[in-house]
Formats: structure tokens, sequence, C-alpha cells
């Protein structure tokens, strides 16, 4: 998958656990949480669907490296190259 390819998605897994939430205005360096005024339980709701989505574990260290947009999509690619 592209970058392109990707951000829908994403998009789409953050109004799920935040309806009232715009995610398509975030951009590449936006905290997610800090921007869309996201709480800790929506967050891990949100990687939750994220590991479902995409087959992945994603470790509760790892939360750290995916709380930009640019860092969540730089994540998704390196899991996406270990599994290849």
């Amino acid at each position: 998958m592209t970058e392109e390819e990707l951000k829908p998605v994403i998009f789409r897994l953050l109004k799920g656990v935040a309806p009232d939430t715009e995610p398509e205005t975030l951009k590449p360096d936006d905290n997610i949480r800090t921007t869309l005024e996201i709480d800790s339980f929506d967050y891990l709701q949100f990687i939750v669907a994220l590991d479902e989505q995409f087959g992945m574990d994603t470790p509760e260290e790892d939360y750290g490296k995916i709380q930009t947009l640019h860092t969540l999509l730089a994540y998704l690619f390196q899991k996406a190259k270990k599994t290849v």
C-alpha cells in the first residue's frame, strides 16, 4: 500500500473510535491525540483497530513511535517490510 492508500484507512479507523473528530484535517506532524482531542482509551482502541486491520501486534513500548500521522505511516511501512 502507498501512503495515499493508507491515509483513508487510518482516517476511517480514527473516525470509528472518535466519531466527532475530523482526522482528514491532520497535518503530517500534528500529534494525533492532541489535535483530535482523543483520550488515551480511545487512542488505545485506535491502536487495536490498526492491529486488527493490518494483522499486526503493536507492543506498548512502540506507542510513542506513532504519535503523528507521519510517524504512524513510517511505522506501518516498517512493520510491512518485516512481514514480507
